[in-house]
């Protein structure tokens, strides 16, 4: 019974760890767009409330997968 528990917890644990995964790639998603679109940081920052740093970082990543 307590390994049901235990793998229970672990379970749920993965799967939270995996939608947290799934938000953060979405969030990401949608600075790339609006970001295509032209709109500027700080727009970015108030529809998404990343910090200015982890926009710049998203895009930057964006601009070297581009070059390749």
């Amino acid at each position: 019974m307590r390994e049901s528990v235990i793998y229970q917890s672990i379970l749920e644990e993965g799967r939270e760890e995996g939608r947290e995964e799934g938000r953060e790639e979405k969030t990401r998603q949608i600075v790339v767009n609006l970001l295509k679109e032209g709109a500027s940081i700080d727009l970015v920052v108030k529809a998404t409330g990343l910090t200015v740093e982890q926009i710049q970082q998203i895009q930057a990543y964006q601009q070297e997968n581009q070059q390749e």
